[in-house]
């Protein structure tokens, strides 16, 4: 099956981030601005963490705090887990499961390659899956002869 690096380069690698010192608002004001449900938090050319949507409602709003006041750095998760861009796509899915998480970062060495979902995952699988059946079904009619 394919690896995390080929799902990669079909999807694009931009990855939408934020510093710490900014507010939660900022943070879901971008998030909405571009349909996603996590950033990356850099500082510099340093990740320090990454924020989900979860993040947001769980550390913010169900405490009491509001997103206007609150940064990033307050309620981001600081144990990242992620990727390398050479594992295959089943382990990626086999970690969001386990772990429960909804969103990867995908490194190569050191550098920060993208950011996927576990809707890209699944695409992804399916797509592959797709392709096979279509494969197996020419072999199987013998190629339309």
């Amino acid at each position: 099956m394919s690896t995390v690096r080929d799902m990669i380069r079909k999807k694009g690698s931009e990855v939408f981030s934020i510093t710490p010192n900014a507010t939660v608002f900022e943070a879901l004001t971008i998030m909405a601005r571009h349909n996603t449900g996590a950033l990356m938090v850099v500082n510099g050319s340093k990740v320090d963490g990454i924020l989900s949507e979860r993040d947001c409602i769980r550390k913010v709003e169900l405490v009491g705090k509001t997103a206007k006041n609150t940064t990033v750095e307050e309620i981001m998760t600081t144990k990242v887990i992620y990727v390398e861009a050479s594992q295959p796509l089943e382990e990626c899915m086999a970690l969001m499961i386990d772990k429960n998480i909804r969103h990867l970062p995908v490194f190569d060495g050191g550098e920060l390659l993208g950011l996927i979902s576990v809707r890209d995952v699944l695409k992804e699988v399916v797509d592959v899956q797709k392709f096979l059946i279509s494969q197996l079904e020419h072999y199987i009619t013998g190629g339309g002869r």
